[in-house]
């Protein structure tokens, strides 16, 4: 069975490639221009009743200066618009008013010898005093402010569109009619006969975004997909803005849902999460985004945050804001944004407070919880398995982002002494990028209710003036605490893969300071960073620290 979202001819194959030469063009891509409106090569006649507006009877694009604008108008009539029948057929003539296209209600009519509109517009009997009481439908047909005529050809428009499809092969009398009228508001007039011209020809003489947009939508109501890949492609092309992007996403979910436009709402995704990946930058633009808008952030592998810490701070603090009503910020944590926080990557301190957290669901943060504790428990590889398996979904809740402070696996014991020990794992891309003089840091991790942090650098080592690789420990400042602590650093070594200590010692912090070695591994910058350097192993510098609490 040939799908009905699609048109009867595949439009892919002639909106986005060109025929080769000397082969046979397809239906949807040869030119039909030439006999649009044209009784020669036409079998029925369109006729276009245009009601009057509920603002005004322009188009929705023509006046828009921007797409704002597009949008203020489009909201406006969308909420004046009163719902309306869909079909009503005679004899002689079919009409069919495009405001409500899903419903179907046929209302018959007495009088075959006269046209529809008279009827409906007479008083009426038997049958027909069923439309004479809708009231909405008198005022409908009260305010048909020009009529349109147009020569059409029914296999055109069935090959492009499913709706003209159906409408002219249903088995119905009034499929073998020849007259056919459609009703719609002024304020979609413009945008229909741009997209009957593009069914005949393939083209649209309409380039502004507000213009582009009045046709995608006409072209979603009538089916026309090849016409709605095409708006998409030429918006794709635009200048985009974050209101352009924001309305795109929040496009009706009718269009949302269709192919067509999937690229175009892609694109919208990473131009929000591109423009906004610094959220402290940008924080209040950031926290005024709709819902559509920061799922599009919070998606993005690229977030220039901190930690995942951070990310989840955010969120409680955007949902907050947005939704003061617990049951409603419940609702939209645990369905829309709670699945774009990463648990895995969070620390387990923070963990716990999302154990007790009223914002969250017990049961979903508690299943979040034991996810992210199960993962961090996992090997290295398998951990690399699941994100490599998740990086295809959209939440990508194993795949790490680039964190500003790198992830640590720490191991704490409390007996015989307090001791910790910290695992931080680089890549060497992470290295390489440290050069000349640049620098990572971990994220905290505690020891004896003290924060530290481990740092990684590229700097001159002082006796022979070279880059090296320098590895150093700091405690987070809070007041003015002092706190004696031995210290090890290790690495893993080719060829046999094991944990070597690099470098001991022992050092009483003061809030904010750090100790650690220039040269970790005692060699020049080029050996370190180079392919055959014993210290990355598939990729990867595995750094071990040993912390101790001296007595």
């Amino acid at each position: 069975m040939r799908d009905s979202n699609t048109d009867l001819f595949d439009p892919r194959t002639a909106m986005d490639s060109d025929s080769s030469p000397g082969s046979t063009p397809t239906v949807s891509s040869c030119d039909f221009g030439f006999a649009f409106n044209d009784s020669n090569f036409s079998d029925r006649v369109l006729r276009i009743e245009i009601m009057a507006g509920s603002q005004d009877s322009r188009s929705e694009g023509e006046g828009c200066t921007s797409i704002a604008d597009w949008a203020r108008h489009r909201k406006r009539r969308r909420e004046d618009i009163k719902k309306e029948n869909d079909i009503v057929a005679c004899p002689e003539e079919q009409i069919l008013n495009c405001n409500q296209p899903d419903v179907d209600d046929v209302v018959a009519c007495e009088n075959e010898d006269e046209e529809a509109v008279a009827m409906i517009e007479e008083s009426a009997s038997g049958d027909e005093a069923e439309v004479g009481n809708n009231s909405a439908w008198n005022m409908d047909c009260s305010t048909v402010v020009r009529i349109k005529t147009l020569h059409i050809s029914s296999p055109i428009l069935a090959a492009k569109s499913p709706f003209f499809y159906k409408l002219f092969s249903n088995g119905m009398r009034e499929s073998e009619q020849r007259h056919v009228t459609l009703r719609i508001n002024a304020s979609e007039e413009a945008a229909l006969m741009e997209l009957l011209n593009f069914m005949y020809s393939n083209t649209l003489s309409t380039s502004t975004a507000p213009g582009l947009l009045d046709v995608l939508m006409a072209a979603d109501k009538f089916e026309v997909a090849s016409c709605m890949r095409h708006c998409s492609r030429l918006l794709r092309n635009l200048s985009m803005t974050p209101e352009s992007a924001l309305l795109y996403l929040e496009l009706p979910s009718s269009v949302l849902m269709a192919e067509a436009v999937q690229p175009l709402t892609d694109a919208a995704k990473q131009y929000l999460a591109g423009r906004y990946k610094d959220i402290t930058k940008f924080q209040e633009e950031v926290m005024a985004l709709p819902l559509a808008g920061i799922e599009a952030v919070l998606s993005s592998d690229d977030l220039q945050v901190a930690s995942e810490d951070a990310v989840y701070d955010f969120v409680l603090k955007w949902a907050r804001a947005q939704y003061p009503k617990l049951e409603e910020r419940r609702e939209i944590l645990g369905t829309r944004l709670g699945r774009f926080i990463r648990f895995p990557y969070m620390t387990c301190r923070k963990l716990k407070k999302v154990l007790t957290c009223n914002d969250f669901d017990h049961d979903l943060a508690s299943k979040a919880v034991l996810e992210a504790l199960f993962f961090k428990a996992e090997a290295p590889h398998r951990q690399r398995s699941l994100a490599a398996e998740d990086s295809a979904l959209t939440n990508r809740r194993f795949v790490e982002r680039a964190y500003k402070y790198r992830p640590v696996k720490v191991v704490e014991f409390e007996l015989p002494r307090q001791q910790c020990v910290v695992y931080l794992d680089l890549k060497r891309e992470e290295c390489i990028n440290l050069f000349p003089s640049g620098r990572v840091y971990s994220q905290a991790f505690h020891l004896g209710g003290q924060g530290f942090f481990l740092s990684a650098h590229c700097n001159m080592d002082q006796q022979s003036s070279i880059h090296c690789f320098g590895l150093f420990l700091g405690m987070q400042e809070k007041g003015s605490v002092t706190f004696a602590v031995d210290y090890e650093f290790a690495a893993r070594s080719k060829p046999t893969e094991e944990y070597i200590s690099k470098y001991k010692g022992n050092y009483t912090f003061t809030g904010g300071k750090a100790v650690g070695y220039r040269n970790l591994f005692a060699i020049p910058w080029t050996s370190f960073v180079a392919e055959d350097s014993l210290y990355f192993i598939n990729g990867i510098l595995h750094l071990r620290a040993e912390l101790t609490i001296r007595h």
